[in-house]
């Protein structure tokens, strides 16, 4: 009789177990992480940057991200310079879903627009645009590696950065 109970005990307990787990693990797994989840930090790297009838230069970059408690929220600025081009960007964009929307400053040119775009696990794909101006802006995040691209028909043609979060 004892092994009966024992093996009836012991067959509860390991469903009960089983049963803790995958409740454990469902919210896990349906969970929202927010679209921004993995960029908050402080990054800095080097890149090109090529400006029209200029050529490409080195450009060096270091950005601050902050991402808000539900990862949908985040604030970037980005500071870089080469020998004769410098720009600071402020950004603050929000995910509704894979959708993005926001604004954008560049104080040294005092000029600021909208952000509209995508976003999906560890990539960003926007348009940034003011009066006059355009650009294609992308941010590949996998794990402490960023790829910042940046393309445009203005006076910046092309910014490709390579950062590293540390």
């Amino acid at each position: 009789m004892t092994t009966v109970v024992s093996h009836h005990v012991l067959r509860g307990l390991k469903i009960a177990g089983v049963g803790t787990a995958l409740l454990m693990i469902a919210p896990a797994a349906h969970a929202d992480p927010g679209a921004f989840n993995g960029y908050a930090g402080r990054w800095t790297g080097n890149g090109t940057i090529t400006i029209a009838n200029a050529g490409t230069e080195r450009i060096r970059c270091k950005g601050t991200y902050i991402v808000n408690n539900s990862g949908n929220t985040l604030q970037l600025a980005l500071r870089c310079a080469s020998d004769s081009y410098r720009f600071d960007l402020n950004s603050d964009v929000t995910a509704y879903g894979e959708n993005l929307n926001g604004s954008w400053t560049e104080a040294s040119r005092n000029v600021n627009g909208s952000v509209s775009g995508r976003v999906s696990a560890g990539q960003v794909t926007a348009l940034v645009q003011t009066n006059g101006y355009a650009a294609n802006f992308s941010i590949s995040t996998r794990g402490s590696k960023q790829s910042v691209h940046v393309t445009s028909k203005g006076d910046l043609r092309e910014v490709s950065i390579s950062l590293t979060r540390g």
